[in-house]
């Protein structure tokens, strides 16, 4: 049925198919029979799917990634797929149109999205009036944050604490976005001077509070090996609660898609199955060098149960959708979650 669905929608427009559907989803919910069919088919609560990780506790591994929800509006009715997490965002201090249109495209022979949003936001206020209004309390919500396209990287920083302190009572976690290919020059952040000293600033903020919240760390899968040394340097150093592995790849190697009809679409970051290996990689690498000391959610071309298991397998202890979740469905998550269950009664 949803691959019926999908076809259709696959005829139009990427960016309003997605608004599209989740004001499709906004409309189930809002329907008390809809809903409660529709939370019975994909919600799937089991005691042995529960994670603790970071002082919080996960009703599922499974969490819907950043870019989905970004200004934090579809909360209630994207819970009713069965995310364990939602992550909204990225948000910045003010509001801003992001890149010019047309900037989301589907790569369909690879089952891939190349997107150049450029942090299209509402900005944190609106995301905070959003956060007060949700009804779905329970649900564990993670805030990613970044600065303004106007903001110079010398004022980055001063961008990030002001999403910060905002979010703070609205949000369990915080996520560091320093590693979006679409907004100028935010990827030199990444560089081991800056992103010290930005999450630095950050981690003794956090520390002045009664209670610290858990700030995480996305990066990108095209790090080389020294980069991700120094990364993991810095979270040991910094002692930030761990890492996003990954972002979105600026690379366009081993695509499906004829190579003139990729340049045709432009620059952007490409999500989903041509991912896959690479942002495992990056899991495992960091798992095997930080000793297993550094928590990890996996994110990156998950379309299946089996490459949830493989992200896991690699050392991550959490994993986010995106692209699988457009191009499979909410059937993913119960799949994923399934799987898992199976695994743990064998072990």
């Amino acid at each position: 049925m949803y691959k019926l669905f999908r076809f259709f929608l696959f005829q139009f427009d990427a960016e309003r198919v997605h608004y599209f559907v989740v004001g499709l989803l906004r409309l189930m919910h809002q329907i008390l029979p809809i809903r409660a069919i529709f939370r019975a088919i994909y919600v799937k609560r089991n005691a042995q799917l529960r994670v603790n990780l970071f002082g919080l506790e996960f009703e599922n591994p499974v969490g819907l990634a950043a870019g989905f929800d970004k200004n934090a509006a579809y909360i209630d009715p994207l819970s009713d797929c069965g995310f364990g997490f939602i992550e909204i965002g990225t948000i910045t201090p003010k509001p801003q149109p992001g890149n010019d249109k047309p900037r989301l495209f589907r790569l369909k022979a690879d089952h891939a999205i190349l997107n150049r949003m450029g942090f299209n936001n509402e900005g944190v206020e609106a995301a905070i009036n959003q956060l007060q209004n949700r009804k779905n309390k329970k649900l564990i919500i993670g805030g990613n944050i970044g600065k303004n396209k106007w903001t110079p990287n010398e004022e980055a920083t001063q961008d990030y604490v002001l999403c910060y302190e905002a979010l703070f009572p609205y949000v369990d976690y915080f996520v560091v976005n320093v590693s979006s290919p679409n907004t100028p020059n935010l990827r030199a952040l990444q560089e081991k001077g800056p992103l010290l000293e930005l999450l630095s600033t950050l981690q003794q903020l956090n520390q002045t509070k009664a209670q610290p919240k858990p700030i995480l760390l996305k990066i990108a899968p095209d790090l080389t090996d020294t980069q991700l040394d120094e990364v993991i340097e810095i979270v040991f150093e910094t002692r930030i609660a761990g890492l996003i592995a990954s972002n979105t790849t600026i690379s366009r190697e081993g695509l499906q898609t004829p190579k003139a009809i990729v340049e045709a679409l432009g620059a952007g970051g490409i999500s989903g199955k041509p991912l896959t290996k690479r942002s495992t990689e990056v899991v495992r690498y960091i798992h095997q060098k930080s000793e297993g000391k550094i928590p990890i959610i996996a994110v990156g071309g998950i379309h299946s149960a089996q490459d949830a298991l493989d992200k896991i397998a690699a050392g991550a202890s959490l994993v986010q959708l995106y692209t699988g979740f457009i191009y499979e469905g909410p059937k993913l998550i119960k799949e994923i979650n399934q799987a898992l269950l199976k695994q743990k009664s064998k072990a």
